[in-house]
């Protein structure tokens, strides 16, 4: 039986599992993916995933309250929730310049993510059996301060809210987040009716009255799960159950220290919740700083949805089944088929005029527009502080360009440019990139953001957004890929998850690079490389801008092939200039 036949039987006999959601659980933080490996989102990857293997259906996803004031303020001080209202306060908090912060809507996602949890936990209640939160677990929040990308404490204004209404049974947390809890137990240390555990791999903070269990860096999932057994055992019987399910235990996490597998992690999540037994309980995703974050939630709320424990395979991320989704959906007249005659073309072939210009001969400027507003760029755009976006398209010496503007502050600023044509890689037809620059001019550069080669301002975040738009066009004038030539590191590093090197050897020779360059940032790689202080068999690496492509349906190169190549590879980084040969 197929899994996603198996899974809906599953939710037809257990009941859909009560799942928050909302668009707006996306981030409106253009830096936050390449400033901390942290997926913008990853809430929606999972609800994609969830309704994409028939664990939910769409109409089976709730949408949260925005939490009030009120609620937020019976866990932390007014001084606090005053001082939210400040962009430097919330860039300190997210660790971003202030000139990048939209408040409004930084706001609106926290106080989303409040709300779901809340409603989680009253739902939990109510029907006696495990719900889930999509986004949450802020456990940084203190009632007075706020921190580590935790503005507010979700899981403290949850248990405030229950018990001014009157539940006073005792409430668990178990914290499986890399990092302590530090803000819930303050948030927590008066209520004698509730109880912390957790499990982490940092110890920079003491924690009275918290059941805490500090591994050794790189602990794998033989000696976690022992632990995560006895802390199990010591729990108390309870009323209610908070689970941080964090993604960020997983080997190779930007900002955790342990070394837990995927089916590790979905083994960690498969005995809590054997162990919480008929215990309502709240299921939140908590931090997750590597790019298989989303598969540990995802595998999780399968688990919980369906009762199966199986972890999310690896391939492509769900934005490109979203997208293909969407793409099948769009009314191809509006896009610019040729039999959708404009008002333009009328206009200029009565009057003698050019008629109106078409990308790669195909899609006209509201085509794009109205494309873009379907795959939810124009929202996040908004988001972001762009008003009113409008697309030019015109045909220069190289090939078609289009560019992208917005409003933002009285003034019209260029968002993105990009210069396309049509030609071969391997003799197979692709959308070829000559240039692209996806463009954040209200944000400034700044220590926490600093500027990449070939940048003139900072990014807007949605590479990967722009890159699928453009492999659905390359389908939809039936080319067989994508294809562009990085100039820069960061350009190969940011497309590397589906595009890779044409030249096996080039693909080795940058996955080498990477993993030689382990724990170092993008700019300190890339001024590295800049000042000849990256040494490939002795002497100065210099980036090869040679092509990458993303086939739309050909499978990736043979990894083990590759791999064979890139083990011989060793990259070393010196603090000075190359030194002379033969040293």
């Amino acid at each position: 039986m197929l899994p996603n036949v198996r899974n809906r039987i599953a939710r037809w006999v257990r009941g859909p599992l009560p799942t928050w959601h909302h668009p707006d659980y996306r981030w409106p933080l253009a830096s936050i993916e390449a400033r901390t490996g942290a997926e913008p989102r990853r809430a929606d990857y999972v609800a994609w995933h969830l309704v994409a293997s028939g664990a939910l259906r769409p109409r089976d996803l709730k949408c949260p309250p925005l939490v009030s004031w009120q609620d937020l303020s019976r866990a932390h001080e007014d001084s606090l929730l005053r001082s939210l209202n400040d962009p430097v306060t919330l860039a300190r908090i997210y660790g971003t310049d202030p000139s990048e912060i939209m408040v409004d809507e930084v706001l609106r996602t926290v106080r989303l993510a409040c709300g779901g949890t809340l409603e989680a936990a009253r739902t939990a209640l109510a029907e006696g059996r495990p719900t889930i939160n999509l986004l949450g677990g802020f456990h940084h929040a203190h009632p007075d301060r706020a921190g580590g990308s935790c503005a507010v404490n979700d899981i403290a204004v949850a248990v405030a809210a229950l018990r001014e209404s009157g539940f006073d049974e005792r409430v668990v947390v178990i914290d499986l987040d890399a990092h302590p809890p530090d803000g819930t137990a303050a948030c927590l240390a008066r209520d004698r009716a509730a109880w912390i555990g957790s499990i982490s791999g940092s110890d920079w903070i003491a924690l009275p009255g918290v059941d805490e269990t500090v591994l050794p860096p790189g602990c794998g999932d033989g000696i976690y799960l022992e632990t995560l057994d006895a802390l199990l055992a010591r729990r108390p019987d309870a009323g209610l159950a908070f689970v941080l399910a964090g993604g960020d235990v997983l080997k190779g996490d930007r900002m955790g220290r342990l070394g837990l597998t995927l089916g590790g992690a979905l083994e960690r999540d498969a005995r809590v919740l054997a162990a919480l037994g008929r215990t309502p309980s709240v299921w939140l995703p908590a931090g997750g700083y590597h790019g298989d974050a989303w598969r540990v939630f995802a595998g999780t709320a399968s688990l919980l949805a369906t009762g199966r424990k199986e972890t999310v395979p690896k391939g492509p991320d769900p934005l490109r089944g979203q997208f293909a989704g969407i793409a099948a959906g769009l009314d191809a007249k509006k896009l610019g088929d040729e039999d959708w005659i404009t008002a333009a073309d009328i206009e200029g072939s009565l009057g003698g005029r050019e008629t109106e210009p078409r990308l790669l001969g195909h899609y006209t400027a509201t085509g794009i527009e109205y494309a873009m507003y379907r795959y939810g760029v124009l929202t996040q755009l908004q988001r972001l502080g762009y008003h009113n976006v409008r697309i030019a398209i015109d045909r220069g010496e190289i090939g078609d360009r289009l560019r992208m503007f917005g409003t933002a502050g009285g003034l019209e600023h260029l968002l993105g440019e990009t210069v396309l044509t049509r030609d071969r890689v391997d003799g197979k037809p692709v959308l070829l990139i000559h240039w692209m620059t996806l463009r954040n001019p209200r944000a400034l550069f700044s220590a926490t953001r600093p500027r990449l080669r070939g940048q003139e301002v900072p990014g807007l975040g949605m590479a990967r957004e722009a890159g699928e738009m453009l492999g659905r066009i390359a389908a939809r004038l039936g080319l067989q890929g994508v294809a562009f030539r990085p100039m820069h590191l960061h350009s190969a590093f940011t497309a590397r998850h589906d595009f890779y090197f044409v030249d096996p050897g080039r693909q080795a020779r940058f996955e080498g690079l990477l993993r030689d360059a382990k724990g170092r940032s993008l700019p300190v790689i890339d001024a590295a490389l800049e000042e000849g202080r990256v040494l490939l068999d002795g002497q100065a690496y210099k980036w090869e801008p040679d092509v990458m492509v993303c086939w739309l349906d050909a499978p990736r190169p043979d990894p083990a092939a590759v791999a064979r190549v890139r083990d011989t590879v060793r990259f070393r980084f010196t603090e000075s200039g190359s030194p002379a040969i033969g040293v």
